[in-house]
């Protein structure tokens, strides 16, 4: 099964470059192997549910330690 996961990091902030912690997340989903869509509001990450579930602990690591005060994650299976 594949699923999908979208998650937001906070602090949000829309003028200059992606801080940290938005940025540190969406590498550690990329260094996993998973189909990223990065976007102005969150990013949105595609791949086999064990790879999914096996590289979301790294994400929300990666986006705390790069400052986030808050994650919001969304999980659903791919249609």
């Amino acid at each position: 099964m594949r699923l999908v996961a979208e998650f937001t990091t906070e602090p949000f902030d829309v003028e200059g470059s992606p801080p940290a912690h938005v940025t540190d997340a969406l590498r550690a989903a990329q260094d996993a192997g998973l189909d990223c869509e990065f976007g102005p509001l969150g990013t949105l990450v595609r791949g086999e549910q064990v790879d999914v579930l096996a590289a979301l602990p790294q994400v929300l690591e990666a986006a705390f330690g790069g400052g986030a005060s808050q994650v919001t994650l969304q999980v659903r299976r791919d249609a």
